[in-house]
């Protein structure tokens, strides 16, 4: 995709993660008011799905940038004041989204989601609204000049900055090779828990109940953030070779989806009632099968990105 394409999908999304995580915000706080746990195990999803769909929001932020950055009237300040700010925001955001989860696992694992979980997304969900909220601020000021006080540029007080991060992983010998390393075992762990439990709804193991495997899916869950992280991490140090990458967002979308097929492993009856000898259901078989092949090809198209688009 070019940049023009890249910026409209950027302005097309860049909503839904503050309207979309202030909806589960609201949510949340009634299902706890009300103690209603399908009001807060719908929150919970809500965080999830928001926090899964965070990740493109900020990675098609950098072409929205390059296609503006030279523009009359737009302050570069700004622009990476932004930048430094929906980074602190997505960091958060992807550690309530995970919190989020667990709470869900919980729910199917001990009927209710503990007051520790609850009280961690709560702090957590609380802080991540008003850090969207700055970079929504700073995103609607870069866009209209006029709403700023006599164009005056905020003060630089962010808590992450990507150049920072960025010099650290380019200047730094040992950096690159980790953030590898800890790429991969996280997809390894996503893979190996992901194919045992796809592999029995398939009816490999048959001896062994869903709820047996499930308890393996938080291992999953975490290698599922390290690998989100440490992929940040690649795009920010060297963002020029990915922006425009068509392996890249192949990719993206392919493992976003896989991401969202673990709603069906942890919310939805139909698995929970495969017990030892039982024979899953056409369409659990559907949905595993498909979840095998997304994560197949987030595989592919991730080794693809040095050969498809010229990007390296």
């Amino acid at each position: 995709m070019n940049l023009s394409t890249l910026t409209h999908i950027h302005l097309l999304l860049n909503h839904f993660p503050t309207v979309g995580f202030g909806i589960g915000l609201v949510l949340f706080l009634v299902g706890l008011y009300v103690n209603s746990d399908p009001i807060k195990r719908a929150s919970l999803g809500i965080f999830l799905i928001i926090a899964l769909l965070s990740v493109p929001v900020y990675m098609t932020g950098k072409a929205a940038q390059r296609a503006i950055q030279e523009e009359p009237g737009v302050s570069n300040v700004l622009v990476e004041t932004h930048e430094d700010a929906a980074l602190t925001a997505l960091a958060f955001m992807e550690i309530t989204g995970l919190m989020a989860w667990l709470g869900l696992w919980q729910f199917r694992r001990v009927t209710r989601a503990t007051k520790a979980n609850l009280t961690a997304v709560l702090v957590l969900s609380l802080i991540t609204a008003g850090l969207m909220t700055r970079a929504a601020n700073l995103g609607g000021d870069i866009r209209h000049p006029e709403i700023r006080a006599a164009g005056a540029d905020p003060p630089d007080t962010e808590w992450i900055r990507v150049a920072s991060v960025a010099e650290f992983i380019n200047t730094t010998n040992w950096a690159w090779p980790a953030l590898e390393t800890i790429h991969f075992i996280g997809l390894s762990m996503i893979l190996g828990v992901a194919l045992l439990i796809n592999l029995r709804m398939l009816g490999v193991a048959k001896n062994i109940s869903f709820s047996a495997l499930h308890r393996l899916l938080p291992w999953g869950i975490l290698g599922f953030g390290v690998n989100v992280l440490s992929g940040l991490l690649f795009f920010i140090t060297i963002p020029d070779q990915y922006t425009q990458n068509r392996s890249l967002h192949i990719k993206m979308v392919l493992m976003m989806i896989a991401g969202l097929n673990i709603l069906y492993f942890t919310m939805f009856e139909e698995p929970w009632r495969l017990g030892p000898g039982d024979d899953a259901s056409t369409r659990s078989k559907i949905v595993t099968t498909v979840t095998v092949v997304l994560w197949i090809g987030v595989i592919y198209f991730g080794r693809m990105m040095p050969f498809i688009g010229n990007s390296f």
